[in-house]
């Protein structure tokens, strides 16, 4: 299998607003390129990987805040798929299936990394001029307006990497990649009322430290 490049190394760039751009699968499309991959047809598998590894790679990225761990992560996520595309049933879209199994991946590798060395903030461009929501969150409520970009992104960054994971992916499906409510219950394997439970509280606790800010 041709693997397609990884990744940039510099996290890309995300709105919570965007919406699916033109140039991903509709569920047909979709649909008919799993039909070829499953069939054998590699180049089938590698159009698939093209349209959702840049999202599939922001969403760990914005879990481990790490770059060189997101590009492997990306890239064992897609291998696995890859090996169990047999498995996949088709009782949701593939690209949720897909984030389901990067999601799983990211998870266990955060519980192994909390037995090495404290992590280090030194990598992190969360770039929250791009995080409306994120951003409203200390704007809205401060009239420090001036702040420091760079200061602002260290410590909405440290503030993400102390939620809980599950709270932490939610605050990234939903306000960083912009998925609903539905499709996050779906990668989360959960209901929606959990999903929306999760978000409000890890917003609260965002809230809580990024307190210096809402002042």
């Amino acid at each position: 299998m041709i693997m397609a490049e990884p990744a940039s190394r510099k996290a890309p760039k995300s709105n919570p607003a965007s919406t699916p751009s033109s140039s991903e699968p509709t569920p047909v499309e979709e649909a008919d390129l799993f039909k070829r991959a499953l069939g054998g047809e590699l180049a089938a598998y590698d159009e698939l990987v093209r349209r959702y590894q840049e999202r599939v790679y922001a969403t760990i990225y914005h879990m481990t805040a790490n770059h060189e761990d997101a590009n492997d992560l990306a890239q064992e996520t897609f291998i696995k798929a890859y090996q169990a595309l047999n498995t996949f049933k088709g009782g949701s879209s593939f690209y949720t299936w897909i984030y389901r199994i990067a999601v799983n991946k990211t998870i266990n590798f955060l519980k192994q990394r909390r037995h090495r060395a404290q992590m280090s903030l030194d990598d992190l461009d969360f770039n929250a001029e791009h995080d409306p929501d994120l951003v409203a969150l200390i704007s809205e409520k401060t009239p420090r307006r001036e702040v420091n970009l760079a200061e602002l992104q260290e410590k909405l960054n440290a503030a993400m990497q102390k939620l809980s994971e599950p709270h932490r992916l939610v605050v990234t499906l939903h306000d960083v990649q912009g998925l609903s409510h539905e499709e996050i219950a779906e990668i989360m394997d959960c209901n929606i009322g959990t999903v929306r439970s999760r978000l409000f509280y890890a917003r609260q606790q965002l809230q809580a430290l990024l307190s210096d800010y809402l002042k």
